[in-house]
């Protein structure tokens, strides 16, 4: 599956006096949610990768938008995709809608660096790993920037209204 989802509740202790869900907690719902679809679509427990080869993956980069506050006690749907796989990286976009996908609330792109946990340094994807992951590869029809993917979508947002 290129596109994986997984509904979650928004919790008290992660909002914010106004009872919308914590600028900074949106990160941690997506990181959460992107390490229950690699197991439970592609059969990848991160943490026993990690345990097991002494690698894995650190965030390089993270870049959010917020469309639409996710608020106490609300259902929301988290998706995960891969925009780009190469030998040392990962781009993963990552989408929060309500619980009937009618209203984007959030995107993200978190570039992932490949590491060697030991030596705290990258290193390059193995074969292994190329050719499990180039399959689920989601790429979009042109390359752009993450602020182009955010105006294309408030775009889309407003031609649909």
């Amino acid at each position: 599956m290129k596109t994986p989802e997984s509904t979650h509740l928004i919790r008290f202790p992660d909002c914010d006096p106004f009872n919308h869900l914590n600028n900074s907690k949106y990160i941690d719902y997506f990181i959460n949610a992107r390490e229950d679809h690699l197991a439970n679509n592609h059969e990848f427990v991160i943490h026993t990768y990690a345990t097991e080869t002494g690698k894995s993956w650190v965030v390089g980069l993270n870049q959010i938008a917020y469309f639409v506050p996710a608020v106490l006690m609300e259902k929301v749907i988290i998706q995960s995709t891969v925009l780009e796989f190469n030998t040392s990286d990962i781009l993963v976009e990552m989408r929060m809608w309500d619980e009937h996908k009618r209203r984007l609330k959030s995107i993200l792109w978190t570039r992932f660096v490949h590491v060697d946990i030991k030596e705290s340094k990258r290193i390059n994807h193995d074969q292994t790993l190329m050719d499990q992951f180039t399959p689920i590869i989601n790429a979009l029809e042109q390359q752009v920037s993450f602020e182009q993917r955010v105006v294309d979508i408030r775009r889309k947002k407003f031609e649909e209204m």
